[in-house]
């Protein structure tokens, strides 16, 4: 099996006393902990220069190197999908992702994703994210619906990325809240990392993570609920939904982060990528985005229109 070079980290003062599987895995947040156990049971893992197991508690100063095993590539295939484009020319493709989709295979996803229809509807998307996620260059959750741009080449891809990471593409989301939001405007700041006891979820932390800035605005009110706009300068793994948690605004039907009594139907969180404002790769234009609100959240709305009318006669 092929494998990444060796990774070496310097276990710092504050993570004295940790469990060396606890200290991996604040490395690479897309490693379970699980995952970890099984290198270090492997010999993958050593510390100073020794093998030893997951359950070693690491001192500061020690030099802690593992190896990660390169993922098997995948065999992605067509597929006929319903794909809703925005705009499309030899450079880009900009599509309306539908919520539940997913936007690469990965680990038991391998059919039903953005990238399996891409496939079938192009035949010359970027190389440069491999087979997993060809012309992939930036993604929305599974139950995110909105605007995403994808690459047909690869000078495309490195120039709409390095937009993406220097912030000279904008995004801008809409989203429906708990609660009501005092404030017409705000900023959210949070380094945002893995959840330090549940894998699954993000949330904001003090170390290893990474900086996430998330502004708001709000849009209505409706006393128990708040529909707001929410503006990235960074795009971190599920930003808005650990931000908006955090100052006690989870969104709507969040099964991550918000209550478990959801009073809503609707899959998943109520959250659309609305707009997206990049600069073409080739002619430099700058172009923007939209796509509609999609009926499931502009079903709430309504109703929560309706709500405040009666209560307001």
């Amino acid at each position: 099996m092929s494998e990444m070079a060796v990774q070496t980290v310097t276990c710092p003062e504050a993570a004295a006393g940790q469990r060396l599987d606890v200290f991996i895995t604040a490395q690479e947040p897309d490693l379970s902990r699980a995952h970890v156990q099984k290198l270090c049971a492997a010999g993958q893992v050593t510390v100073d220069g020794q093998t030893r197991k997951a359950s070693w508690k690491l001192s500061a100063g020690e030099q802690v190197a593992y190896r990660l095993p390169a993922p098997a590539p995948l065999e992605v295939a067509a597929e006929k999908l319903p794909l809703d484009i925005l705009y499309e020319d030899a450079d880009i493709i900009v599509v309306n992702k539908a919520r539940g989709m997913v936007v690469h295979p990965a680990a038991g996803v391998t059919h039903g994703t953005l990238v399996n229809a891409l496939l079938y509807h192009c035949h010359d998307l970027s190389g440069i994210n491999g087979v997993i996620r060809p012309g992939i260059v930036h993604r929305l959750d599974k139950d995110t619906s909105g605007v995403m741009v994808c690459a047909k080449n690869d000078r495309a891809h490195l120039d709409l990325a390095e937009q993406i990471r220097t912030k000279a593409a904008h995004r801008i989301y809409d989203a429906i809240v708990y609660g009501n939001i005092v404030e017409e405007n705000g900023i959210i700041r949070g380094d945002i990392g893995r959840h330090p006891t549940d894998r699954q979820r993000m949330a904001i932390v003090r170390e290893h993570g990474k900086p996430a800035v998330t502004h708001f605005h709000v849009l209505e009110r409706f006393g128990s609920y708040t529909h707001v706009e929410c503006q990235l300068e960074t795009g971190r793994t599920h930003q808005i939904r650990v931000h908006m948690t955090s100052i006690g605004h989870p969104l709507v039907n969040d099964p991550k982060y918000g209550p478990k009594k959801q009073p809503f139907a609707i899959r998943g969180q109520a959250l659309h990528s609305r707009t997206l404002t990049l600069t073409h790769p080739t002619t430099r234009e700058e172009m923007t985005f939209t796509a509609p609100l999609p009926e499931d959240m502009a079903r709430i709305l309504r109703g929560l229109r309706d709500q405040r009318r009666k209560t307001q006669a």
